[in-house]
């Protein structure tokens, strides 16, 4: 009987133990979010947005010295501005979003910063793919977005909408600011797909110049030629008329 009832207990403990495993192997347990990011108005469309993020120290013996931050579709990074960081800490645009950097933070504090957003896209969820970099060169990357209820194990920041106000709507693009003195080359007014344009039709024009200047020279060449064998006929038609006489 004992055998029997040790049996059973052995066989409930070995089941335990396996759904614990397959739950730590698929990743169906909780996973802690070391990047966080929270809004001053989290509604869609909403204007004049402060973001406040916050990246936990994981590093006992360095700190944090630049965060990478990708920007989610709908936010261009020319519509971010600084408004909050560690001292002496600047922001600088990159392509898909920015960088704020400075001197290392000491040992195990957290990386904290702001930023305000000129206007939020209309999106359910908004996701901030984050580079954390330390003073030693350690990199952590929280860049994965979580889908259909899954958990990922190094989830990026997500920042949750609300509906839009009412009446709300997307701003326009700004426009593009005029220069203060002289018109616009053609190097500055083509955009990046239109370099390759610009280049050979430069190339062209530089070709055609080269030919008619090529082609006045050596039409004076002629004349010049011309010039002289005249000159010379004459002369020898002179003298011949002189011997004769």
């Amino acid at each position: 009987m004992n055998a029997a009832r040790t049996s059973t207990a052995g066989r409930r403990l070995g089941v335990l133990v396996a759904a614990t495993v397959a739950m730590m192997a698929t990743g169906t347990g909780p996973a802690a979010a070391h990047a966080e990011v929270t809004a001053s108005d989290s509604r869609a469309l909403a204007e004049n947005v402060t973001l406040s993020f916050v990246s936990e120290a994981e590093s006992d013996a360095a700190g944090i010295k630049e965060l990478r931050i990708v920007l989610p579709k709908g936010i261009a990074p020319g519509t971010v501005a600084l408004k909050e960081a560690p001292k002496g800490w600047k922001l600088a645009a990159t392509a898909d979003g920015y960088t704020v950097s400075g001197t290392a933070l000491a040992a195990g504090t957290d990386a904290e910063h702001s930023i305000t957003v000129r206007q939020l896209p209309d999106a359910k969820s908004l996701a901030f793919k984050t580079v954390e970099t330390y003073g030693d060169g350690k990199i952590s990357r929280w860049i994965e977005v979580p889908g259909d209820g899954q958990q990922v194990e190094n989830p990026a920041p997500v920042l949750e909408l609300k509906k839009a106000a009412p009446g709300a709507e997307l701003i326009a693009p700004s426009p593009s600011p005029e220069p203060s003195t002289g018109a616009p080359s053609s190097s500055a007014a083509a955009g990046p797909g239109d370099d390759a344009t610009a280049s050979a039709s430069a190339e062209s024009e530089a070709d055609a110049k080269e030919e008619d200047s090529g082609g006045d020279g050596v039409l004076l060449t002629v004349v010049a030629v011309v010039a002289v064998l005249a000159a010379g006929a004459a002369i020898w038609w002179v003298r011949r008329s002189r011997n004769r006489a």
